[in-house]
């Protein structure tokens, strides 16, 4: 069983940045690839980024690419994404997730999922 809680989301205006946190509580930590993904009113959930707990190795969609940066804390079991540069097509819920090892972008590929905290870019 893993837990995760998300927390860092709020409004911020076009070119902004916020940092969203997932803290993450269970065991075998080290054995899931953790993921950032977010959902926009009527739209599916998508991926944004992930990283490996184990090797830190990193993956992010391109819309995401050179604006966002994920990183960990295997001391605090934390995993961070730090948004610069943002859109309002950025606006979202954001779900931190626990998953595989390998990496993937498929939602159904992560068994362990937060609540979801809210980011709102406004133009």
């Amino acid at each position: 069983q893993v837990q995760l809680v998300e927390s860092g989301g709020g409004l911020v205006q076009a070119g902004g940045s916020l940092r969203l946190s997932c803290a993450a509580s269970g065991s075998t930590l080290s054995t899931y690839r953790m993921g950032w993904f977010r959902q926009a009113p009527g739209k599916e959930r998508e991926f944004v980024s992930s990283i490996s707990w184990r090797s830190g190795m990193t993956y992010y969609v391109d819309s995401v690419k050179g604006r966002f940066t994920i990183s960990r804390d295997n001391a605090k079991n934390t995993i961070d994404l730090q948004m610069n540069s943002l859109k309002p097509e950025d606006t979202a819920v954001y779900y931190c997730a626990a998953g595989i090892l390998l990496p993937s972008s498929n939602p159904a590929d992560y068994a362990y999922w937060g609540q979801g905290t809210q980011v709102t870019v406004s133009s």
